[in-house]
């Protein structure tokens, strides 16, 4: 999906205040990250095989568990990232509305 786009869809501030921002990960984040992404879009592919092949509940259960919580981590290095790049710089620029922002966003990763 194009930047700015997913923000656009969701009635995203990006679109209202005409900028686009953009992270700044290290080549060896943004590797870590694809890797964990990549394991778990296979996990994901293993559950749905196992749904169409009548795999026992509790066991398609416990990988999707095991997905949930390798979600929690990818967005855990995330939000650990921006804490300490994004969100810093933002505030040192004098935007302090970059707090509200974090705090939807960790609202919506522990629902």
């Amino acid at each position: 999906m194009e930047p700015g786009i997913e923000e656009q869809s969701r009635g995203g501030d990006k679109a209202q205040q005409g900028c686009e921002r953009t992270s700044h990960h290290s080549d060896k984040m943004k590797n870590n990250l694809t890797t964990r992404l990549n394991r778990i879009e296979g996990q994901i592919r293993g559950i749905k095989g196992m749904v169409e092949k009548d795999v026992y509940c509790d066991d398609i259960l416990n990988q999707i568990a095991a997905v949930q919580s390798a979600l929690n981590s990818v967005g855990r290095l995330l939000l650990e990232g921006h804490m300490k790049s994004c969100v810093i710089e933002r505030i040192q620029e004098g935007d302090h509305d970059v707090i509200d922002e974090l705090l939807k966003t960790m609202n919506k990763l522990m629902k």
